[in-house]
């Protein structure tokens, strides 16, 4: 048996829009059950997300930190950021996130996993980036507000990130994922072997 995600659509009969928001909005679809009845199911629709996983030349990952309101807790995280635009490539995407948050470039990218964060209750789809070979950006540092005007910046070894993460220490979806792929990869078949920074995404299809 092939263990592989596939593509299915039950049929919906009825679709609301109760709330709408700057970035997400939530939706409620009249779902039809394999038995016939129709029941309701509410969910977040949500642009899509792109998260990097940047490593240094001491093989250190650079996380921030970073207030999340919702759980009421500073949580390391990985750069990342919402997909603003539809369609946006979510290289492109990745690459200002970086600049933005860290204001750090790297040359070689590369997908290193794509994720649905929580499918029973949002339709957010994440691409998390390995970015290596990184830089210091040109230019000034970009402007940053909110919560970010808040974050802290620090390069960790993946073996402390691997610790916090299992001692449940470490919470974030992206740096645990990714970290995780990150080991699994080198060993597999290697770093070498993840998709090209452009694989295609059938979550959120993207023009190259």
């Amino acid at each position: 048996m092939t263990i592989k995600d596939t593509p299915e659509e039950w049929e919906i009969r009825a679709t609301v829009t109760p709330f709408v928001g700057n970035k997400t909005s939530v939706r409620t679809d009249d779902v039809v059950m394999p038995d016939g009845t129709v029941v309701h199911r509410d969910y977040q629709v949500h642009p899509g997300s792109v998260a990097i996983l940047a490593l240094d030349e001491e093989d250190r990952v650079l996380v921030i930190k970073q207030y999340r309101h919702p759980v009421r807790q500073k949580l390391w995280e990985i750069p990342a950021g919402l997909l603003d635009i539809p369609g946006e490539n979510p290289l492109h995407a990745a690459q200002r996130e970086l600049y933005e948050e860290a204001h750090v470039k790297a040359e070689d990218w590369r997908v290193l996993t794509d994720v649905y964060t929580t499918p029973g209750g949002c339709d957010e789809a994440i691409r998390i980036f390995l970015a290596r070979n990184l830089s210091e950006a040109d230019g000034q540092r970009f402007e940053v507000e909110d919560e970010e005007a808040d974050m802290e910046h620090a390069r960790v070894s993946i073996d402390d990130l691997v610790r916090g993460v299992l001692a449940g220490e470490l919470h974030n979806n992206c740096l645990a994922v990714g970290v995780l792929a990150l080991v699994a990869a080198r060993h597999g078949d290697g770093v070498d072997a993840l998709r090209p920074a452009e694989a295609p995404w059938p979550a959120r299809p993207f023009e190259s």
